[in-house]
């Protein structure tokens, strides 16, 4: 387990020294909730009062006491980790473990930020907010860990999407039209545009709606050949007005 106390340094003061300071804080804080999450959970003992989270600068975390001097050097984390533990659904209790984490990074930048002026504060927080939060990267590694066989099937992965697109394309580029072969006219109507009311014409473009699976000319919706092929599910004037008014 990578948890020691980090030695102690002095406090960073230019714009890069800062940003570096949160950026090993922030690593160390999502390796403790991602990779090091047994060790973690299990440092957050019931009996215990008050523990807190710390990521320190050279990139270790603990699970530890408050510091006790008064007033502490930095913001201190979210006291009382451990309190919910046994309340709360683990996913859950991490989640929230991360978005107290994020605010404490955030109160430590800002801590060492302060004696920079409005433009050095601006960049500062221009790049942390280029970094994914703890709470983001904690969601992001479950996302991943959920989806992992779908890299094994990469290329099925890719063929089946490829296929659906494909599937999508065609349906929105004609209705479906039933075979007079294989059907009597009369069991089956004229395909009629949902807008202008105007008849099928194989030399016109029309597109479906996925909702009403109505049929319609794609100038009367403003739709070309080339902007319904970057739609995955369209929706019509008329479904995505009703859809609004619930």
């Amino acid at each position: 387990m990578d948890v020691a106390t980090a030695p102690v340094s002095p406090a960073p003061r230019t714009v890069e020294d800062i940003y570096k300071d949160f950026n090993n804080r922030r690593t160390a804080l999502v390796r403790a909730l991602t990779v090091d999450v047994d060790d973690f959970f299990g440092y957050c003992d019931p009996e215990k009062e008050n523990l807190c989270l710390y990521g320190y600068s050279n990139g270790s975390w603990e699970v530890a006491l408050p510091a006790e001097e008064v007033p502490p050097e930095m913001p201190e984390p979210a006291l009382g980790i451990n309190f919910a533990r046994d309340g709360m659904h683990r996913r859950d209790w991490l989640s929230l473990v991360a978005v107290h984490s994020d605010s404490w990074l955030l109160s430590v930048a800002f801590f060492f930020g302060a004696r920079l002026n409005a433009n050095e504060r601006k960049r500062l927080f221009s790049m942390i907010n280029d970094q994914a939060t703890v709470l983001e990267s904690l969601s992001e590694r479950k996302h991943n860990r959920d989806n992992k066989s779908g890299v094994e099937n990469s290329g099925k992965s890719r063929q089946l999407a490829k296929r659906a697109n494909n599937d999508m394309q065609t349906r929105n580029s004609r209705p479906a039209v039933v075979d007079d072969a294989y059907e009597d006219d009369d069991e089956h109507s004229e395909t009629l545009c949902g807008t202008c009311g105007g008849r099928y014409n194989a030399s016109e473009f029309w597109i479906g709606c996925d909702i009403c699976e109505r049929w319609f000319h794609g100038k009367c919706v403003r739709i070309t050949p080339a902007k319904a092929e970057h739609i995955k599910h369209y929706k019509c004037p008329d479904c995505s007005s009703k859809k609004g008014r619930q």
